[in-house]
Protein backbone atom coordinates (compact mmCIF):
# COMPACT_ATOMS: atom_id res chain seq x y z
CA UNK A 1 0.00 0.00 0.00
CA UNK A 2 1.09 3.58 -0.59
CA UNK A 3 0.96 6.28 2.07
CA UNK A 4 -0.58 9.62 1.09
CA UNK A 5 -1.16 11.34 4.45
CA UNK A 6 -1.72 15.07 4.22
CA UNK A 7 -1.24 17.04 7.42
CA UNK A 8 -3.80 19.64 8.46
CA UNK A 9 -6.86 18.35 6.62
CA UNK A 10 -10.05 19.84 8.12
CA UNK A 11 -12.54 17.36 9.61
CA UNK A 12 -15.58 16.21 7.66
CA UNK A 13 -18.96 15.43 9.23
CA UNK A 14 -21.58 13.26 7.54
CA UNK A 15 -25.13 12.71 8.78
CA UNK A 16 -26.88 9.39 8.12
CA UNK A 17 -30.48 8.39 8.88
CA UNK A 18 -32.13 5.50 10.65
CA UNK A 19 -33.97 3.00 8.53
CA UNK A 20 -37.18 1.08 8.93
CA UNK A 21 -38.51 -1.83 6.88
CA UNK A 22 -42.01 -1.16 5.63
CA UNK A 23 -41.96 -4.76 4.48
CA UNK A 24 -39.49 -7.41 5.62
CA UNK A 25 -39.89 -10.74 3.85
CA UNK A 26 -37.43 -13.38 5.04
CA UNK A 27 -36.50 -16.58 3.24
CA UNK A 28 -34.87 -19.79 4.47
CA UNK A 29 -31.17 -19.46 5.28
CA UNK A 30 -28.65 -20.09 2.52
CA UNK A 31 -25.62 -22.38 2.97
CA UNK A 32 -23.59 -19.33 4.08
CA UNK A 33 -26.09 -18.74 6.88
CA UNK A 34 -27.48 -15.51 5.42
CA UNK A 35 -31.20 -15.14 4.84
CA UNK A 36 -32.52 -13.95 1.46
CA UNK A 37 -34.65 -10.86 1.96
CA UNK A 38 -37.29 -8.97 0.08
CA UNK A 39 -37.63 -5.69 1.92
CA UNK A 40 -38.85 -2.16 1.36
CA UNK A 41 -36.60 0.25 3.22
CA UNK A 42 -37.52 3.77 4.23
CA UNK A 43 -35.08 6.28 5.71
CA UNK A 44 -36.55 8.26 8.61
CA UNK A 45 -35.49 11.43 10.37
CA UNK A 46 -33.43 10.12 13.28
CA UNK A 47 -29.72 10.62 12.65
CA UNK A 48 -26.18 9.79 13.67
CA UNK A 49 -23.42 12.29 12.86
CA UNK A 50 -19.97 10.89 12.07
CA UNK A 51 -16.93 13.19 12.06
CA UNK A 52 -13.58 12.05 10.65
CA UNK A 53 -10.13 13.58 10.78
CA UNK A 54 -6.87 12.27 9.36
CA UNK A 55 -4.77 10.49 12.01
CA UNK A 56 -1.77 8.17 12.26
CA UNK A 57 -3.92 5.31 13.63
CA UNK A 58 -7.56 4.23 13.56
CA UNK A 59 -9.70 5.17 16.55
CA UNK A 60 -13.36 5.66 17.39
CA UNK A 61 -15.09 7.59 20.17
CA UNK A 62 -18.59 8.73 21.06
CA UNK A 63 -19.62 12.26 21.97
CA UNK A 64 -21.69 10.70 24.78
CA UNK A 65 -21.21 7.27 26.31
CA UNK A 66 -23.76 4.79 24.91
CA UNK A 67 -23.91 1.22 26.27
CA UNK A 68 -23.52 -1.45 23.64
CA UNK A 69 -21.38 0.56 21.19
CA UNK A 70 -17.80 -0.83 20.96
CA UNK A 71 -14.90 1.61 21.00
CA UNK A 72 -12.34 -0.65 19.35
CA UNK A 73 -11.82 -2.56 16.10
CA UNK A 74 -15.17 -4.31 16.63
CA UNK A 75 -16.95 -1.08 15.70
CA UNK A 76 -18.21 -1.25 12.12
CA UNK A 77 -16.86 2.24 11.36
CA UNK A 78 -13.28 0.98 11.69
CA UNK A 79 -14.05 -1.87 9.31
CA UNK A 80 -15.64 0.62 6.91
CA UNK A 81 -12.59 2.87 6.95
CA UNK A 82 -10.19 0.00 6.40
CA UNK A 83 -12.30 -1.38 3.56
CA UNK A 84 -12.26 2.00 1.81
CA UNK A 85 -8.50 2.51 2.02
CA UNK A 86 -7.91 -1.10 0.95
CA UNK A 87 -10.07 -0.46 -2.11
CA UNK A 88 -7.77 2.42 -3.06
CA UNK A 89 -4.59 0.55 -2.02
CA UNK A 90 -3.64 3.32 0.42
CA UNK A 91 -2.10 3.35 3.89
CA UNK A 92 -4.29 5.89 5.69
CA UNK A 93 -6.12 6.09 9.00
CA UNK A 94 -8.56 8.39 10.74
CA UNK A 95 -9.97 9.33 14.12
CA UNK A 96 -13.74 8.83 13.98
CA UNK A 97 -16.23 10.49 16.34
CA UNK A 98 -19.88 9.44 16.45
CA UNK A 99 -22.77 11.49 17.80
CA UNK A 100 -25.62 9.02 18.31
CA UNK A 101 -29.21 9.99 17.63
CA UNK A 102 -30.42 6.60 16.37
CA UNK A 103 -31.53 4.13 19.06
CA UNK A 104 -28.92 1.46 19.80
CA UNK A 105 -30.04 -2.16 19.35
CA UNK A 106 -33.46 -0.92 18.29
CA UNK A 107 -33.74 -2.50 14.85
CA UNK A 108 -33.14 0.85 13.10
CA UNK A 109 -29.64 0.14 11.72
CA UNK A 110 -27.68 2.76 13.63
CA UNK A 111 -24.43 0.86 13.13
CA UNK A 112 -25.08 0.59 9.41
CA UNK A 113 -25.79 4.33 9.25
CA UNK A 114 -22.46 4.97 10.97
CA UNK A 115 -20.63 2.77 8.47
CA UNK A 116 -22.23 4.52 5.51
CA UNK A 117 -21.46 7.93 6.98
CA UNK A 118 -17.84 6.88 7.54
CA UNK A 119 -17.41 5.75 3.95
CA UNK A 120 -18.74 9.04 2.60
CA UNK A 121 -16.87 11.21 5.12
CA UNK A 122 -13.50 9.56 4.47
CA UNK A 123 -14.03 9.72 0.73
CA UNK A 124 -14.52 13.49 1.04
CA UNK A 125 -11.75 13.92 3.62
CA UNK A 126 -9.10 12.38 1.40
CA UNK A 127 -10.70 13.39 -1.94
CA UNK A 128 -10.68 9.77 -3.09
CA UNK A 129 -13.46 10.33 -5.65
CA UNK A 130 -14.81 6.83 -5.15
CA UNK A 131 -17.61 6.10 -7.61
CA UNK A 132 -21.15 5.65 -6.27
CA UNK A 133 -21.09 2.08 -7.58
CA UNK A 134 -17.90 1.27 -5.67
CA UNK A 135 -19.16 2.91 -2.48
CA UNK A 136 -22.31 0.79 -2.65
CA UNK A 137 -20.27 -2.34 -3.35
CA UNK A 138 -17.96 -1.69 -0.39
CA UNK A 139 -20.99 -0.91 1.76
CA UNK A 140 -22.52 -4.26 0.82
CA UNK A 141 -19.49 -6.11 2.20
CA UNK A 142 -20.02 -4.46 5.61
CA UNK A 143 -23.65 -5.34 6.25
CA UNK A 144 -27.05 -5.75 4.65
CA UNK A 145 -28.36 -2.30 5.61
CA UNK A 146 -25.24 -0.23 4.84
CA UNK A 147 -25.90 0.37 1.12
CA UNK A 148 -29.38 1.67 1.87
CA UNK A 149 -28.01 4.11 4.46
CA UNK A 150 -26.01 5.66 1.63
CA UNK A 151 -29.02 5.74 -0.70
CA UNK A 152 -31.84 6.86 1.63
CA UNK A 153 -35.38 7.67 0.54
CA UNK A 154 -37.42 4.53 -0.09
CA UNK A 155 -35.96 1.48 -1.82
CA UNK A 156 -36.47 -2.17 -2.55
CA UNK A 157 -33.79 -4.37 -0.99
CA UNK A 158 -33.07 -7.88 -2.29
CA UNK A 159 -30.26 -10.41 -1.94
CA UNK A 160 -29.66 -10.30 1.79
CA UNK A 161 -30.80 -6.67 1.73
CA UNK A 162 -27.63 -5.21 0.22
CA UNK A 163 -28.95 -4.94 -3.36
CA UNK A 164 -30.95 -1.70 -3.31
CA UNK A 165 -33.07 -0.02 -5.94
CA UNK A 166 -35.00 3.23 -5.34
CA UNK A 167 -38.79 2.99 -5.66
CA UNK A 168 -41.22 5.88 -6.25
CA UNK A 169 -42.71 7.13 -3.00
CA UNK A 170 -45.33 9.89 -3.04
CA UNK A 171 -46.00 9.66 0.69
CA UNK A 172 -44.84 12.10 3.34
CA UNK A 173 -45.48 10.47 6.69
CA UNK A 174 -44.76 10.70 10.40
CA UNK A 175 -43.61 7.78 12.48
CA UNK A 176 -43.95 7.57 16.23
CA UNK A 177 -40.91 5.57 17.32
CA UNK A 178 -41.69 3.64 20.49
CA UNK A 179 -38.46 2.74 22.25
CA UNK A 180 -37.74 -0.19 24.54
CA UNK A 181 -35.52 -0.16 27.59
CA UNK A 182 -34.07 -3.55 26.65
CA UNK A 183 -32.45 -4.62 23.39
CA UNK A 184 -33.25 -7.66 21.29
CA UNK A 185 -30.51 -9.72 19.65
CA UNK A 186 -30.83 -9.80 15.87
CA UNK A 187 -29.15 -13.25 15.56
CA UNK A 188 -31.50 -14.62 18.23
CA UNK A 189 -34.55 -13.30 16.38
CA UNK A 190 -33.40 -14.86 13.11
CA UNK A 191 -32.65 -18.19 14.82
CA UNK A 192 -36.14 -18.24 16.31
CA UNK A 193 -37.60 -17.28 12.93
CA UNK A 194 -35.93 -20.38 11.49
CA UNK A 195 -37.48 -22.50 14.23
CA UNK A 196 -40.95 -21.04 13.63
CA UNK A 197 -40.73 -21.04 9.81
CA UNK A 198 -39.15 -24.29 8.60
CA UNK A 199 -41.03 -23.89 5.30
CA UNK A 200 -39.90 -20.33 4.56
CA UNK A 201 -39.47 -19.77 0.81
CA UNK A 202 -36.06 -19.80 -0.82
CA UNK A 203 -36.78 -16.36 -2.25
CA UNK A 204 -39.41 -14.21 -0.53
CA UNK A 205 -41.69 -12.42 -3.00
CA UNK A 206 -41.50 -8.72 -3.80
CA UNK A 207 -44.41 -6.80 -2.17
CA UNK A 208 -45.85 -5.33 -5.36
CA UNK A 209 -49.00 -4.02 -3.64
CA UNK A 210 -47.01 -1.98 -1.12
CA UNK A 211 -44.76 -0.59 -3.83
CA UNK A 212 -47.85 0.49 -5.81
CA UNK A 213 -49.42 2.12 -2.72
CA UNK A 214 -46.22 4.09 -2.09
CA UNK A 215 -46.17 5.32 -5.68
CA UNK A 216 -49.83 6.38 -5.33
CA UNK A 217 -49.16 8.17 -2.04
CA UNK A 218 -51.92 6.14 -0.34
CA UNK A 219 -50.86 6.21 3.32
CA UNK A 220 -53.83 4.18 4.58
CA UNK A 221 -53.11 1.44 2.04
CA UNK A 222 -49.42 1.53 2.99
CA UNK A 223 -50.46 1.11 6.62
CA UNK A 224 -52.61 -1.90 5.78
CA UNK A 225 -49.73 -3.53 3.91
CA UNK A 226 -46.97 -3.07 6.50
CA UNK A 227 -45.46 -6.49 7.19
CA UNK A 228 -42.52 -8.05 8.99
CA UNK A 229 -41.82 -11.79 8.93
CA UNK A 230 -39.70 -11.45 12.08
CA UNK A 231 -42.60 -10.19 14.17
CA UNK A 232 -43.79 -13.61 15.45
CA UNK A 233 -40.25 -14.47 16.56
CA UNK A 234 -39.86 -11.12 18.31
CA UNK A 235 -43.21 -11.55 20.08
CA UNK A 236 -42.12 -14.95 21.39
CA UNK A 237 -38.78 -13.67 22.63
CA UNK A 238 -40.26 -10.48 24.10
CA UNK A 239 -43.87 -11.14 25.20
CA UNK A 240 -44.01 -7.63 26.68
CA UNK A 241 -44.09 -6.25 23.13
CA UNK A 242 -47.52 -7.81 22.65
CA UNK A 243 -49.08 -5.52 25.26
CA UNK A 244 -47.31 -2.51 23.74
CA UNK A 245 -48.63 -3.46 20.30
CA UNK A 246 -52.20 -3.69 21.64
CA UNK A 247 -51.87 -0.23 23.18
CA UNK A 248 -50.59 1.21 19.93
CA UNK A 249 -53.34 -0.29 17.81
CA UNK A 250 -55.97 1.04 20.22
CA UNK A 251 -55.06 4.55 19.07
CA UNK A 252 -56.33 3.72 15.54
CA UNK A 253 -53.25 4.84 13.57
CA UNK A 254 -52.71 4.17 9.87
CA UNK A 255 -50.44 1.29 10.79
CA UNK A 256 -48.24 -0.37 13.43
CA UNK A 257 -44.96 -2.12 12.69
CA UNK A 258 -42.01 -3.84 14.33
CA UNK A 259 -38.81 -2.12 13.23
CA UNK A 260 -36.43 -4.68 11.70
CA UNK A 261 -35.63 -7.37 14.26
CA UNK A 262 -36.97 -5.14 17.04
CA UNK A 263 -37.62 -4.29 19.76
CA UNK A 264 -38.59 -0.79 18.56
CA UNK A 265 -42.21 -0.46 17.48
CA UNK A 266 -43.46 2.11 14.99
CA UNK A 267 -46.79 3.89 14.60
CA UNK A 268 -47.68 5.36 11.21
CA UNK A 269 -49.50 8.69 10.82
CA UNK A 270 -50.32 10.87 7.83
CA UNK A 271 -50.32 14.12 9.84
CA UNK A 272 -47.80 15.41 12.36
CA UNK A 273 -50.55 16.57 14.75
CA UNK A 274 -51.83 13.01 14.95
CA UNK A 275 -48.31 11.79 15.67
CA UNK A 276 -47.95 14.35 18.45
CA UNK A 277 -51.25 13.23 19.96
CA UNK A 278 -50.02 9.63 19.93
CA UNK A 279 -46.78 10.63 21.66
CA UNK A 280 -48.77 12.41 24.36
CA UNK A 281 -51.08 9.44 24.87
CA UNK A 282 -48.19 6.99 25.09
CA UNK A 283 -46.25 9.24 27.45
CA UNK A 284 -49.20 9.08 29.85
CA UNK A 285 -48.76 5.29 29.81
CA UNK A 286 -45.07 5.64 30.67
CA UNK A 287 -43.72 4.83 27.22
CA UNK A 288 -40.66 6.54 25.74
CA UNK A 289 -41.15 7.65 22.17
CA UNK A 290 -40.22 10.25 19.60
CA UNK A 291 -41.38 11.41 16.16
CA UNK A 292 -39.52 10.90 12.90
CA UNK A 293 -40.56 12.02 9.39
CA UNK A 294 -40.14 9.79 6.38
CA UNK A 295 -38.84 9.36 3.84
CA UNK A 296 -35.63 11.41 4.19
CA UNK A 297 -32.32 11.62 2.32
CA UNK A 298 -29.48 9.15 2.84
CA UNK A 299 -25.99 9.89 4.13
CA UNK A 300 -24.94 13.46 3.32
CA UNK A 301 -22.15 15.86 4.19
CA UNK A 302 -23.10 18.52 6.77
CA UNK A 303 -19.68 20.12 7.39
CA UNK A 304 -16.93 20.12 4.82
CA UNK A 305 -14.35 22.90 4.57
Amino acid sequence: MSSQRVEGLPPVTVRAPAKINLHLGVGSPRPDGLHPLSTVYQAVGLYDDVTVVDAPDWSVELTEQVPGVPLDDDNIVIRAGRALVAHHDLDLAAAITIAKGIPVMGGMAGGSADAAATLLALDRLWDLQTTDEDLLRIAGTLGSDVPFALLGGTALGTGHGEQVEPVPDATSVWWVVVLSGEGLSTPAVYRHFDELSPDAPGEPPVPEGLIAALADGDVDEVGDLLANDLWPAARDLRPDLVDVEVALRSLSPSGVLLSGSGPTLLVLHDEVDDARATVAALAEQGMTCTIAPGPVAGAHVVTYV
